[in-house]
């Protein structure tokens, strides 16, 4: 798998679940939708019905703060995303043309929500990017 197509996929589902309960859903439905018009148009209305689905269960997450259903809906829209760039390339550079206009600061695919438990003499490393560790 292209390291590439899959970085872009992960962000398309961060930054579509991120603006799901914003103002800018509109244009980010409008957008997307467009996007399968023009690579896949046999499958855009089942992804603009998806879409809205997906909103639905993004706004009530957010108003219940739960976090499960969110990480849900980025990993289904990464999926949907990933599989759209491999079967057409092409529209790498039209996804992320989409992602600079919806997200222009890039803030949204930004967002990082890191959970872990140690115990006993356990130790838990974690990072939102770069992360080296030189232990002896």
């Amino acid at each position: 798998m292209d390291p590439e197509v899959t970085l872009l996929a992960q962000s398309a589902g961060t930054t579509l679940v991120a603006l799901m309960a914003t103002d800018a859903w509109h244009h980010v439905r409008d957008g997307v939708t467009q996007l399968w018009r023009r690579t896949q148009p046999e499958r855009a209305e089942t992804v603009a019905a998806e879409l809205e689905a997906s909103r639905a269960d993004g706004v009530a997450a957010v108003a219940a703060d739960d976090q499960e259903t969110l990480d849900e809906l980025r990993l289904q829209w990464q999926g949907l995303v990933r599989r759209l760039l491999v079967a057409r390339p092409a529209a790498v550079e039209e996804l992320r043309a989409l992602l600079d206009q919806l997200d222009p600061d890039g803030s949204a695919a930004r967002q990082i929500s890191q959970h872990a438990t140690a115990s006993g003499q356990a130790r838990v490393y974690q990072a939102g990017r770069d992360q080296h560790i030189a232990e002896r």
